[in-house]
């Protein structure tokens, strides 16, 4: 995989720190500006809805710009707003502050997704997915509790500039990595003198010396060079009324509502893990840490193996994944008492949620060949619709006679609602429709 792609999931590191840290720091930032905790959650709620409206939104407003533009201009934004939270006294400023980084970071995972698989050929999509998306599991592990520890060691500003920080490295990995003008709708992959180039995700491949032609226009290849001729009405970018068209094609928002279900299943869970560990499995606090380093490890090892799944097995990624993701729920619903089942689940179960997940996101990618500049904010926009419903399903149950186990079964639930959705469309994960 190329170095770039990395130096992208960097910033997702950043971002998704970013996204959860808050968590943590909550107390420290009440006491500090001067307001209830429970105003200071209104943080919380404002980067989730930033993030929802934010993907189509960004991915909207810069469809013609250039990729290399967008991701600089996001990660910008995203630097601007945590020096500004980092310096500001005053939590309406503070509150606008999240927002911000929402858009900005909404805006950057929409355009990294399609990035990142014109970086690789059209058939390592899926692989180049969970590189990038690793840099959002490895938060979970490693770069929320980081940002916890420093809060504490110095204070909670520490976290904001920390943050900001991290989006030097990914603009390098920008400038370096991703061409200047990007074509749109077209990846081109030029190796030892061989381009293979795709429209639409149709691929055609343009060999030296041989031109090919490629929807009305032409590639030519010499010397390991490639050269393209464009129609007028392409250097003008894509049209948006014919991308958002691509969003009522049947098998597209079938994957989307997968995505969201299975989301909403994950962080359903996710949020309330802390009292499944403390008033369930009756274990010390201490044990929450542990137990959401495994589910952020597991989650890393998920994206990884699908990652080398998800382009030629679909199939077999979500016709084994969902049942097994659909039976660690329930078993985590019925032994959840047991700490060593606990522990186990927790691994497992962040594993088959993010592999079932970045496969779905795959899967987006692939059903919206003909929306190259709105494929990732329809992917962004299902995952945090997810991410935002999934904890306020659950919550709901809390208070019910289901108590701390609620969000679990809530879980399950959703999961089951998702594997009988595909049963209709089984042909939308036939590998042979890649």
């Amino acid at each position: 995989m190329p170095l770039p792609l990395y130096l992208l999931a960097v910033a997702l590191f950043a971002m998704g720190t970013s996204e959860f840290m808050l968590a943590g720091l909550l107390p420290d930032i009440a006491a500090d500006i001067g307001v209830p905790v429970a105003t200071a959650g209104l943080l919380t709620s404002a980067f989730a809805i930033g993030m929802v409206v934010g993907a189509p939104l960004m991915a909207a407003l810069t469809r013609r710009w250039p990729r290399r533009s967008g991701l600089l201009a996001f990660l910008g934004l995203f630097l601007v707003a945590h020096v500004l939270g980092a310096c500001t006294g005053s939590f309406t400023v503070l509150l606008v502050s999240r927002i911000i980084a929402a858009l900005a970071s909404a805006g950057f995972l929409a355009v990294a997704l399609t990035a990142a698989t014109e970086l690789v050929p059209p058939d390592r999509k899926g692989r180049a997915l969970s590189v990038l998306l690793a840099g959002t599991t490895v938060a979970t592990i490693a770069g929320v509790p980081a940002g916890a520890l420093l809060g504490t060691l110095i204070d909670w500003r520490a976290t904001f500039w920390g943050m900001a920080m991290l989006c030097l490295p990914s603009a390098l990995g920008v400038v370096s990595g991703i061409p200047a003008k990007a074509e749109r709708g077209i990846t081109t992959e030029i190796d030892r003198g061989i381009a293979a180039e795709t429209v639409h995700g149709i691929p055609a491949k343009a060999e030296r010396g041989i031109t090919a032609e490629v929807d009305r226009g032409s590639a030519a290849e010499t010397g390991g060079i490639l050269a393209r001729t464009e129609r007028p009405d392409e250097l003008a970018g894509p049209d948006l009324r014919r991308e958002l068209t691509a969003l009522r094609r049947p098998r597209l928002l079938q994957v989307l509502l997968l995505g969201a279900l299975v989301n909403a299943a994950t962080f359903g869970t996710f949020t309330f893990l802390a009292p499944i560990v403390t008033d369930v499995a009756g274990l010390d606090p201490l044990w929450v840490s542990v137990v959401l380093v495994l589910f952020g490890l597991g989650s890393f090892v998920g994206v990884t193996v699908a990652g080398r799944l998800s382009d030629q097995r679909p199939d077999v990624v979500v016709a084994v994944g969902g049942p097994l993701l659909l039976g660690g729920w329930v078993t985590l619903g019925l032994t959840a008492s047991d700490p060593i089942a606990l522990l186990i689940l927790a691994f497992t179960q962040g594993a088959l949620s993010f592999g079932l997940g970045s496969t779905l996101i795959a899967r987006v990618l692939y059903e919206a060949a003909e929306a190259p500049t709105m494929a990732g904010s329809y992917a962004t926009a299902a995952l945090n619709v997810g991410a935002t419903a999934g904890p306020v399903i659950a919550a709901a149950t809390l208070n019910t006679w289901l108590a701390d186990l609620g969000p679990v079964w809530t879980s399950s639930a959703l999961v089951a609602v998702a594997l009988l959705l595909t049963l209709p469309f089984r042909q939308t994960f036939d590998r042979s429709e890649t």
